[in-house]
């Protein structure tokens, strides 16, 4: 279900039973379409999210954990200056569509009251957050400025007037009257989800499917599913159910579903578990986006890089035959004439076949004999440089790799680290003014506890890998990781733990991997005693021996179950 005018109507009624008269005493900008509001209301914080994000966007109160910029936004610093301190009148929505206007008792900068209006329009990718003098009916500022080269109706911009999106002609099934209910439905003949989206206002595509498909349940009894699905509304029963394998939510258990996976206390708690994943990794896409392309760019040139070294050592093996030519053109120095491209002589190392040697016809013989010498030792000697360089850039890509895991792993919190660990590196380079920034305080290992109690760590990035697996854990801990794959560092802080817990941090290791999604996921598993960084190795990379190996099958429902201490 999206984010209809029924469900908007029954989140205001949430809404206005936990916020109404209480005070605004935080405002927060962390993402560039999200408001985080803080609210004191019956003796208890409160933390609205108001969101204009293209796909996830809604409003409602949320438990989820976020992180704020250095210097917070200009919309995020007007708000706080007209709002920060408000009394919250009333909440209210624009007859039964996706808007709501939040009322605010606010003292401007003379100490004269005003009242102000947050408005925030759930239009899809047209969705705005606006700040308004409700007293000139002004915009004061938006979180999306649209000008009117993209907008003819109306400007969204500081100063205009704000015009409220065009109504539609249609009827507010929550103030119809019994006879205005009876002349609809007894009109219209075949009934249909399109039908009562075009009659009705607020119905999405999924609450008018519900509607139709009890109304097929018992076509001569109308008015009666009518009513009873508005009373079924009333008293909320939040859920997300199956359709065609999809997830959908609704403000109650609807019938049509083919399963229900689970059920809330409350509207902003079914949006906290249905958008909480999905718009996290969003959040991440967002913040990591520059990060990404970075190291996908140096994974491209190492890949590049790879291939001429390669091609090193095979031009490397065909060394020997410059010695040969060099050696011939000395046996028969006085056979080569001079001035000449090429010659053909007998090679006695192939039993006499002849051979042919391209000459530099302005060199002697003896000098072209030379530069065939030259040619040989720089290629052999070049030998040992270029595996060298291929072992460096093979440790490289593995490294690089394991970030790109971590970043499609990783929370909005670790993404910070993450960089940080890219720029000790040397990777990202910062400009001046970003040196002096403060260092973000390092993040700790997930932990579980597994069935039979013993604890398992986690590692998110590669510098707490190196710091779980090298200097935290005692020696006779048990490591894992998946085999030959990037992905994080798990230890079990057991010497001897039994076969189920291996199987869960079997489990956790191939989830925290790259191949998080694929079916019979190697796990190598280890003491720690029997592991080794190399010199000079990137964060997060060991050598190991003596391993035993496990195959599971990743999925989140079975990682859900091992019980997340923190």
């Amino acid at each position: 279900m999206s984010f209809d005018g029924i469900f908007t109507h029954l989140m205001v009624a949430e809404l206005e039973k936990e916020l109404k008269a209480g005070r605004l005493s935080k405002v927060h900008q962390p993402y560039e379409n999200e408001l985080m509001l803080v609210f004191r209301s019956n003796r208890q914080n409160h933390t609205l999210l108001l969101s204009a994000h293209p796909s996830y966007s809604r409003v409602q109160l949320t438990k989820m954990t976020y992180k704020n910029p250095a210097s917070p936004p200009n919309f995020c610093m007007t708000v706080r200056k007209h709002l920060e301190g408000s009394l919250l009148k009333e909440i209210k929505q624009v007859q039964n569509d996706r808007i709501i206007n939040f009322y605010f008792e606010s003292r401007n900068d003379l100490g004269d009251l005003e009242d102000i209006v947050l408005t925030v329009e759930l239009m899809g990718r047209h969705s705005n957050i606006m700040l308004v003098n409700q007293e000139t009916n002004r915009i004061i500022d938006a979180i999306k400025h649209v000008g009117i080269s993209v907008n003819s109706f109306r400007t969204i911009l500081p100063g205009s007037e704000y015009l409220t999106p065009p109504l539609q002609d249609k009827l507010n099934p929550w103030h119809l009257s019994g006879e205005e209910l009876f002349k609809e439905l007894n009109s219209i003949q075949e009934m249909s989800p399109q039908l009562i989206q075009e009659t009705f206002e607020g119905f999405g595509k999924d609450t008018a499917e519900e509607l139709i498909y009890r109304f097929k349940k018992q076509q001569d009894n109308k008015i009666t599913i009518w009513n009873q699905f508005f009373k079924d509304l009333s008293q909320p029963v939040p859920t997300i159910g199956l359709v065609k394998h999809k997830e959908l939510f609704a403000p109650i258990a609807f019938e049509y579903y083919d399963s229900i996976i689970n059920q809330f206390d409350s509207l902003s708690e079914l949006l906290d578990g249905y958008y909480g994943g999905k718009a996290e990794k969003d959040r991440v896409k967002q913040q990591a986006g520059e990060l990404i392309r970075k190291v996908k760019n140096d994974l491209a040139k190492l890949k590049k890089k790879t291939k001429k070294l390669e091609q090193s050592l095979i031009d490397a093996d065909q060394a020997e035959i410059y010695r040969i030519k060099g050696e011939l053109l000395t046996t028969f120095l006085h056979d080569v004439p001079r001035g000449v491209t090429e010659v053909s002589l007998l090679n006695y190392y192939d039993g006499d076949t002849p051979i042919t040697i391209a000459l530099n016809e302005t060199l002697t013989p003896n000098q072209n004999a030379q530069k065939y010498f030259q040619r040989y030792q720089k290629l052999k000697n070049g030998v040992s440089s270029v595996k060298e360089q291929l072992e460096k850039t093979k440790y490289e890509q593995i490294y690089l790799e394991s970030v790109l895991a971590q970043l499609d792993m990783a929370t909005p919190q670790d993404v910070e680290l993450i960089k940080e660990e890219l720029v000790a590196q040397r990777y990202i380079r910062l400009k001046s003014k970003q040196k002096t920034k403060k260092k973000t305080a390092l993040s700790k290992p997930n932990q579980y506890e597994s069935s039979d109690g013993d604890m398992i760590m986690v590692g998110k990035n590669n510098l707490q890998n190196d710091q779980l697996t090298l200097k935290s854990s005692s020696k006779t801990d048990i490591w894992l990781h998946a085999k030959d794959i990037p992905g994080s560092h798990v230890v079990i802080k057991n010497s001897q733990p039994s076969e189920q817990t291996l199987y869960e941090a079997a489990l956790l290791a191939a989830y925290h991997s790259k191949y998080r999604l694929s079916a019979s996921v190697p796990v190598d598993y280890v003491a720690i005693k029997h592991l080794k960084k190399p010199n000079g190795a990137k964060p997060g990379y060991v050598i190991y021996e003596n391993q035993r190996t496990l195959f599971v099958t990743p999925s989140e429902e079975e990682v859900n179950q091992i019980k997340k201490i923190k």
